[in-house]
């Protein structure tokens, strides 16, 4: 428990030193800061970013593997993967009207004179729903892990799992070897751990030095409506299904998953803070290895609701800039595109803005108002990302309690077989 209780007061003090140092620098000593940058703040953060990208391809593969095995019944898997995906596509759309509710409450398109001829961005092709949906079973799985394509490793893995189960005592040196590569993984996730506070350092560092008060300060309202969208989203969205479906506090919950959150945060990737996520999931809020290993891995992939609110309040500000007023038929089209874009959205930074080139277009809003949003996006692509791992985990939570039940009937039922007989 000292443990880790020290790691988060050092992760959390080393994202405050990080912000204080990387601010100071951009006021005061702006040449300091593109020397100090490239090779110090730089370094500490992108080591850190290799050290749990290095992880998270065989720790995904071999903890769904697990996952899918250890649910053992076919009709517990698909009752689970229901829950799990019904309850990501509800979140997100909840997140989403939050936003553009939000936006269109405040207003902060209106709130100043733009430069319109700047705003210019090319974003690369977002890839269609339907491209993403057929490209989802890999035609190679080595190929996959190698470009580190999620949802094709997490079907590849659900196939290997349900393999496993089917076969039974035939692969039980292979399910011994996989269990024993899982826990090799989580005890490497401990030790690259160790090195965070310093990740984060220099993550934040970098983010706040780079951006300086300027960017912040021309874009304070969008960010003020994005940042409260998300706290009201957690909150009531998350903190309500901890307390009525979960039945946990969720005081508890956001105090106890603080560790992920702010490495979520230093990051910017939803996948590649999956191994702390995982981690902190399973031994602090007990949420079963079988349940946690499914869910979250598949929220990683899936689950965007803080990329959602960015959609929809970029969406709305961007319209405001142009003064364009968005029908009620554009807004429903905005809530739609943006739920089915959060499928295809991988958990890496930034790559919000090019779904959010896809949001736009479904609504005919010239794509070049992304460059509006392009300066202060790094910031807030930290906030969505913390807000998008705590839905994962919220979401364990619901499953592992809800399952809770089913599990009763199971063993009330094995006892009566015997009685039958």
């Amino acid at each position: 428990m000292k443990k880790k209780k020290g790691l988060t007061f050092k992760v959390i003090s080393a994202l405050i030193l990080g912000a204080l140092t990387g601010l100071l620098l951009n006021l005061f000593a702006p040449d300091v800061f593109a020397v100090v940058n490239p090779f110090v703040f730089v370094p500490l953060g992108q080591i850190f970013l290799a050290l749990i990208s290095m992880l998270v391809v065989p720790l995904v593969f071999l903890s769904i593997v697990l996952g899918t095995a250890g649910l053992g019944d076919p009709a517990k898997l698909g009752r689970i993967g229901m829950k799990t995906i019904g309850y990501f596509l509800v979140t997100t759309t909840i997140a989403i009207t939050i936003g553009l509710s939000l936006s269109a409450l405040v207003q902060p398109g209106s709130a100043g004179d733009f430069d319109i001829d700047a705003a210019t961005y090319s974003p690369d092709d977002a890839p269609t729903i339907a491209d993403t949906l057929l490209n989802i079973i890999p035609k190679n799985p080595l190929e996959a892990m190698t470009e580190g394509n999620m949802l094709q490793i997490i079907v590849f893995a659900v196939f290997v799992g349900l393999a496993l189960t089917a076969l039974g005592d035939k692969t039980t040196g292979i399910l011994n070897i996989v269990e024993e590569g899982n826990e090799v993984m989580m005890y490497l996730v401990g030790i690259v751990m160790r090195f965070a506070p310093y990740g984060t350092f220099g993550l934040i560092a970098t983010a706040i030095g780079s951006q300086g008060l300027a960017a912040i300060q021309a874009m304070g309202s969008y960010m003020l409506v994005v940042i409260g969208a998300l706290l009201i989203h957690a909150a009531f969205t998350y903190g309500g299904t901890v307390y009525f479906l979960a039945k946990k506090n969720p005081i508890w919950f956001f105090k106890t998953f603080m560790p992920a959150m702010t490495v979520a945060f230093s990051t910017s990737s939803s996948t590649g803070t999956l191994p702390v996520s995982m981690e902190v999931a399973q031994r602090d809020l007990k949420v079963p290895k079988s349940i946690s290993s499914f869910v979250q891995p598949l929220g990683a992939t899936i689950n965007m609701d803080g990329t959602a609110i960015m959609q929809g309040a970029a969406t709305m500000f961007i319209a405001q800039a142009f003064m364009v007023d968005l029908t009620v038929g554009q807004l429903l089209t905005v809530v739609l595109t943006a739920v089915l874009a959060s499928i295809g959205t991988a958990g890496v930074p930034g790559v919000g803005l090019i779904m959010l080139a896809m949001v736009l277009s479904s609504v005919g809003l010239p794509v070049e108002g992304i460059g509006l949003v392009l300066g202060i996006d790094r910031l807030l692509d930290m906030s969505r990302t913390a807000i998008n791992i705590s839905g994962d985990a919220a979401c364990a939570l619901m499953v592992a309690e809800t399952e809770k039940k089913h599990e009763v009937e199971e063993t009330e039922e094995a006892y009566m077989e015997p009685e039958r007989a």
